[in-house]
């Protein structure tokens, strides 16, 4: 087991977030978080990387309590993030953005991640700013494995992009997958997660509503309707 969260509460001032979440990822396994906006799937990520800590429960990553640690002892322990706003320096290179994560004892070195996204390494002297939004969520992926994790966070990485650039971030994410990289993937497009996720959560107002494969949630029009939207 590579991460487990367990009875998770999570609370931004008064309003009580996550109310007792529990999930889990295998090693090499990518699992999805779906729901709807505000029902605490960017919350679980922040929880997780410690920049929200739960008030109660806790999260292990390989066995070990990693609740409420500071979040650059959790990305240095082998857990990267890509948030749903990118997180690009405007200012700097693409390449640039990836020198200043670089992690020798990565498994996918700068040229090997280069090469993967032969579009990142056209523009590697542009400035961040200049990148387009689906260049950008390359930039931001192909900094994430620079940084050499054994599990990535990515919070809804097809977000505000067109149908063809997600159907090339989506072909990124296959690769990873047949890669057995670990991977937590927080979307709304049930179709990305049914495509990619071995397991699927879904979250609605804090709490866990469903857990099972994509094609048992394909089949619970209830849970379908109910929390994602889709059918009727």
């Amino acid at each position: 087991m590579i991460l487990q969260l367990e009875n998770i509460h999570t609370y931004y001032g008064l309003s009580h977030v996550l109310q007792g979440i529990s999930l889990h990822i295998q090693e090499g396994q990518v699992v999805g978080l779906l729901g709807r906006n505000g029902a605490g799937k960017t919350t679980t990520l922040r929880t997780i990387m410690g920049l929200t800590p739960p008030s109660n429960g806790m999260v292990l990553y390989k066995g070990n309590d990693i609740t409420g640690q500071q979040p650059y002892a959790i990305a240095r322990l082998g857990i990267a993030y890509v948030p749903g706003h990118r997180g690009i320096f405007s200012y700097l290179t693409a390449l640039e953005n990836l020198e200043i994560v670089n992690n020798p004892k990565s498994r996918w070195d700068l040229e090997a991640v280069l090469n993967r996204f032969p579009k990142l390494k056209e523009l590697k002297r542009r400035l961040g700013r200049h990148l387009s939004g689906g260049e950008q969520q390359m930039l931001a992926i192909a900094r994430a494995l620079v940084a050499g994790p054994d599990l990535i966070l990515l919070d809804e990485p097809s977000q505000g992009l067109a149908p063809i650039i997600v159907e090339a971030v989506l072909g990124m994410l296959k690769e990873l997958k047949k890669e057995r990289v670990s991977l937590l993937l927080v979307e709304q497009n049930v179709e990305i997660a049914e495509e990619l996720a071995e397991n699927i959560y879904v979250i609605d107002h804090g709490t866990i509503a469903f857990e099972g494969g994509a094609e048992e949630l394909r089949q619970n029009t209830e849970v379908m309707t109910a929390y994602l939207g889709v059918g009727g």
